[in-house]
């Protein structure tokens, strides 16, 4: 079964979340019969064609990027056509408003999509991408949503006109594929003695992670606290650490996949603080819990809760609320008993729910279904 995946940017441009995300989807479904090619756009796309273990990798050129929206030219969609009619089924990842307008030009096939987000931030986008893209969802033959409450709390799925599509399949890791090896120098570079306790950040530094609430819960826990990425909100950050006088949080920068894998595996536990539905994931929760790690989330009635259920695998507490994220920190600071058995469940509901043969097996269902449907 031949199924092309339609994404705006994939590896080998610089890494995202989705990006990983459909890497993972592509090497989960390989032992189940499924031959994957991903279509994408690069600012650079030479070559055009890169093989990698979990895909053929097909990139036409980005010429704009207005709104994170990459769009093509008449190569890309001459490209999607022909890619189209040698697929059994389309995959789509959503939002990218370009990919709509591509399907006006394929051929009739078996379609699915994964809905990763709503348009949250841009909200005069979504005004005007309303009808094409309702346009698009009613003509999928499933949709994928990668937790239930984003989907109760979504305006897009919960519709009437949608809701029947939905189906839920929760985003995961193929632990193979992990970076097995760890480079424990990260812990002298940073200043970390290997046996003392540490929580984590892991991710790019955006506006809506809510790491200012992680600064300000830093003055409350009497251990380090580790912000590990680089992005956007990074000098912000470092302002308000400098400003409150927090010595406790250390601004790692980016770090490597061996660095990031020493750090999970030594860390307390794993802190996602963000406070915005832009946050409809968090694919850093489910690498902690395939490394057996305690997490601390923010209810924001996305995906997040889902990965890290409250009382079982973590806590989640209300987003924006230093107080509660500090209680939280600090009971897994006291009970280090505590944190190893919530651990050890998270690693439990990894082996259920996320790791790589639940991930391949339902997908692998999904276009089948979709391939039977239109049979």
């Amino acid at each position: 079964m031949r199924v092309l995946h339609v994404y705006r940017t994939y590896f080998p441009d610089p890494p995202g979340g989705l990006q990983e995300a459909i890497r993972q989807i592509c090497l989960s479904t390989q032992p189940y019969g499924v031959e994957n090619t991903i279509f994408t756009l690069s600012p650079k796309p030479w070559p055009p064609v890169v093989e990698r273990p979990e895909a053929r990798v097909v990139r036409c050129r980005s010429w704009a990027a207005p709104a994170s929206c990459d769009l093509g030219a008449l190569d890309a969609i001459q490209t999607f056509r022909r890619l189209s009619a040698q697929a059994d089924v389309i995959h789509y990842l959503f939002p990218w408003p370009y990919a709509d307008v591509l399907r006006l030009f394929a051929p009739r096939k078996p379609s699915v999509l994964t809905y990763i987000s709503d348009i949250v931030r841009q909200r005069w986008l979504g005004r005007a991408y309303g009808p094409l893209m309702w346009h698009t969802l009613r003509g999928m033959d499933a949709i994928v949503s990668n937790a239930p409450a984003y989907a109760a709390g979504s305006p897009v799925l919960s519709d009437p006109a949608i809701q029947p599509r939905v189906r839920q399949i929760p985003l995961g890791i193929v632990e193979s594929s992990y970076a097995i090896t760890e480079d424990a120098g990260v812990f002298a570079r940073l200043g970390i003695h290997p046996a003392e306790p540490y929580f984590l950040f892991i991710g790019v530094l955006r506006y809506y992670k809510g790491l200012h609430t992680m600064v300000q819960a830093a003055s409350r826990v009497n251990a380090k606290v580790v912000i590990a990425g680089a992005g956007p909100e990074e000098a912000s950050l470092r302002y308000q650490a400098a400003e409150l006088g927090v010595s406790n949080v250390i601004f790692a920068g980016q770090v490597s996949d061996a660095e990031k894998v020493a750090l999970l595996k030594g860390c307390r536990a794993l802190v996602l603080p963000s406070h915005l539905r832009s946050e409809a994931y968090g694919m850093v929760l489910v690498e902690a819990a395939m490394f057996g790690k305690p997490m601390i989330s923010c209810e924001i009635s996305t995906g997040t809760s889902f990965v890290n259920a409250d009382g079982e695998t973590g806590f989640v507490v209300p987003p924006e609320n230093p107080p509660a994220l500090a209680a939280a920190m600090n009971r897994l600071l006291a009970d280090e008993a505590l944190a190893r058995d919530l651990g050890a469940a998270a690693r439990r509901r990894y082996e259920r729910l996320f790791s790589g043969p639940a991930l391949g097996q339902a997908y692998a269902a999904l276009y089948r279904s979709a391939l039977e449907k239109s049979s």
